[in-house]
């Protein structure tokens, strides 16, 4: 019997997961002996559900969409689409195509709902298309002189392309500097804390490849048209459709542990890894500390690393100056590999989730809604106006009727801020927390006061947005350090210091195990997923 090759997997978030199921799954337990190290208690990362007092907040919002269809078909295999109404949409009449034999969402957990997805902005107390588009209401909300200044700065970006060294290049060169300055300026600063002209064009290549004005009219032309387009043709922020678990994005993370599990691999929680011991250009070991401070070394022939990468070059370092643990001492990290790991900038998260008996918005759509009066569609409402902090509100009733307790009486909020780990807003109690979001929702006229708030939370996320600015510009030369060591492989969004999507950063994992079945060296495939010169997003 040939003896099974030994994986340790930093990180039980969608990269760490999916590369153990992919180890073990159709027999691989037989081949491989899977070891996954997760720092917290809870699966999913960033995409995790929290639960609160019956309710359900999705960190971010996680739409299930992706034009791979390995994780289309992936994420199918674990929640398999439903096959009847959900309970908003069988109570409203809303249509969606239902799969043949699909679990019923009203008699089943386990199952994948397809949802209609509705995002606008907010700006200047009007509700705008989002991504912006030239419609009617955009056009009345700016008024007609700004309308003539837009138009004619976007002709002017038409014929004058700026080099896009910046990421404020990359915009004005596709919406004009007069939107930019509107929608686009205050927005990224809010987001990133820094000016757009500072940070590089890799994010908007990365976030928004195929999106311009143009690319709204062809989207807003083409759905004139009677023939039926696939969701796939489409750019992805303007995806009209996608699917979402019944309870959130961490439900889906929850099901893929418990199979890994249920399939032989050993999923140790608490376990923060704290060195990286390597020789030879080779990692022999990692050693993980438990809450306790009880320090435990595992020796395996293959690593596969989620975690943040300034964690990892310091994990590695940490090792080389360690002589509690036997053998050859670790090489320590060149000074210029560390200085561009610790320079790595992130941008930090927290959200405010607010259950409120009902909001002042008006639902002015043609979509039916729940609540009483019933409440607006959206699933994200962008805030671009610069007088507010909150940089996004999600109406969790819309994701699914399933996250909120009493979906019919009650609106359930969540508010998303952007900020720095240990700033003045990360820094703020629960209570003072609370009580800011909710004097921002009443100014926005969302709510009518804090009489409207039934019930609250606040979430602090770490590292939730890998930047793209300082060192970052030198992270070739750190990638090319860290695959010298043979059998590491870097996967997901903060293993890779990469602001990607869900099924991006699953699609790394998938690449990192194919490699390790194959004996495959180079790795130029997985970190080539998600940019624009290798993986493009159009089939």
């Amino acid at each position: 019997m040939t003896q099974k090759q030994s994986v340790v997997i930093i990180g039980g978030g969608p990269a760490g997961l999916t590369a153990a199921w992919e180890l073990v799954n159709d027999n691989g337990s037989d081949k491989y002996d899977v070891t996954v190290l997760e720092e917290t208690h809870e699966f999913g990362g960033i995409s995790r559900t929290v639960k609160h007092n019956g309710n359900r907040m999705d960190i971010g919002g996680h739409r299930f969409f992706s034009k791979d269809d390995r994780i289309m078909d992936w994420w199918k295999n674990v929640l398999p689409l439903q096959g009847a109404p959900s309970y908003d949409d069988k109570k409203l009449g809303r249509e969606h195509d239902m799969e043949p034999g699909g679990p019923d969402p009203e008699t089943t957990d386990e199952v994948m709902l397809k949802r209609h997805r509705v995002s606008r902005i907010y700006w200047n107390r009007h509700f705008l298309d989002y991504p912006i588009s030239l419609s009617f209401g955009t056009f009345r909300a700016m008024g007609l002189k700004l309308t003539i200044i837009a138009g004619f700065s976007y002709l002017k970006s038409m014929f004058h392309k700026l080099p896009e060294t910046s990421l404020e290049n990359f915009y004005i060169n596709r919406f004009g500097r007069k939107l930019y300055s509107m929608f686009f300026e205050g927005y990224t600063e809010k987001l990133w804390g820094r000016h757009p002209s500072q940070i590089s064009a890799d994010w908007g290549a990365q976030r928004v490849k195929g999106l311009s004005i143009l690319g709204v009219l062809k989207n807003a032309f083409q759905k004139l048209l009677p023939k039926k387009r696939s969701n796939k043709e489409v750019e992805t922020s303007l995806i009209e459709e996608f699917w979402y678990p019944k309870y959130g994005p961490g439900q889906l993370w929850e099901t893929v542990e418990k199979r890994c599990v249920d399939s032989g691999v050993n999923v140790i929680t608490g376990a923060k890894v704290v060195e990286v011991r390597q020789s030879a250009g080779h990692i022999d070991s990692v050693v993980y500390q438990d809450a306790d401070g009880k320090r435990t070394e595992l020796h395996a022939d293959q690593f596969i690393s989620s975690m943040p990468i300034k964690d990892l070059v310091n994990a590695i370092d940490a090792a080389s100056h360690d002589d509690a643990f036997a053998g050859e001492p670790s090489a320590p990290v060149p000074g210029d590999m560390t200085h561009i790991a610790n320079g790595l900038p992130y941008r930090d998260f927290v959200t405010v989730g607010l259950l409120v008996k009902h909001l002042r918005l008006k639902n002015t759509t043609d979509i039916p809604t729940l609540g009483n009066p019933p409440i607006v569609p959206d699933c994200w409402i962008y805030v671009q106006d610069p007088g507010y902090k909150v940089g996004r509100l999600q109406i969790f009733n819309n994701w699914s009727p399933y996250l909120v307790k009493d979906v019919d009486n009650t609106v359930w909020v969540g508010l998303e801020y952007f900020c720095d780990e240990g700033d003045d807003f990360w820094n703020m109690t629960d209570e003072e927390a609370t009580k800011f979001a909710i004097s921002e929702l009443t100014r926005m006229r969302v709510i009518s006061g804090p009489q409207d708030v039934l019930d609250s939370h606040r979430e602090r996320v770490k590292k939730a947005y890998p930047a793209y600015f300082d060192t970052y510009k030198d992270m070739p030369e750190l990638v090319e350090y860290l695959d010298s060591f043979g059998n590491l492989y870097c996967v997901g969004r903060n293993g890779q210091h990469r602001y990607n999507n869900m099924d991006h950063s699953m699609a790394t994992a998938i690449e990192a195990v194919d490699n390790i079945k194959s004996g495959k060296t180079s790795k130029k495939n997985v970190w080539s997923v998600n940019t624009d010169k290798s993986y493009h997003e159009t089939k």
